[in-house]
């Protein structure tokens, strides 16, 4: 199924926020969810988006209609394909964070040569 990224970017947004939102009760048998507007609105106030709020819930109605996620009780939850394509954009973005983690743990060993630009 092919996602744009702005769809990427909101389904691993929401997944960002359940992970936050549920680590507290990770060893509980609850798990907490949030509604469509919270959502939103935590989003809008995060800056990180800059979608509008109409853009959003649009944006969220399509995700539906992917059945990527589902709604129970006004509540926001993953369908069993929406979780697998969080895992694998987790799974991509994490490449990129390991990348980026070797090279400030680790120096080149060799001697690098140096240019200057003029």
């Amino acid at each position: 199924m092919k996602l744009t990224k702005t769809h990427r970017l909101i389904l691993y947004a929401l997944g960002q926020f359940y992970q936050q939102l549920n680590q507290p009760l990770k060893e509980k048998p609850l798990q907490l969810r949030t509604s469509k507007i919270a959502f939103i609105t935590f989003v809008l106030h995060s800056g990180i988006i800059t979608k509008q709020g109409r853009a959003l819930y649009k944006n969220l109605e399509n995700l539906e209609e992917k059945k990527l996620i589902t709604y129970d009780q006004r509540m926001i939850k993953f369908t069993e394909l929406g979780l697998e394509i969080l895992e694998k954009i987790k799974t991509e973005i994490n490449q990129f964070v390991q990348i980026e983690e070797h090279f400030r743990r680790e120096k080149p060993k060799s001697k690098l040569q140096t240019v200057i630009k003029s």
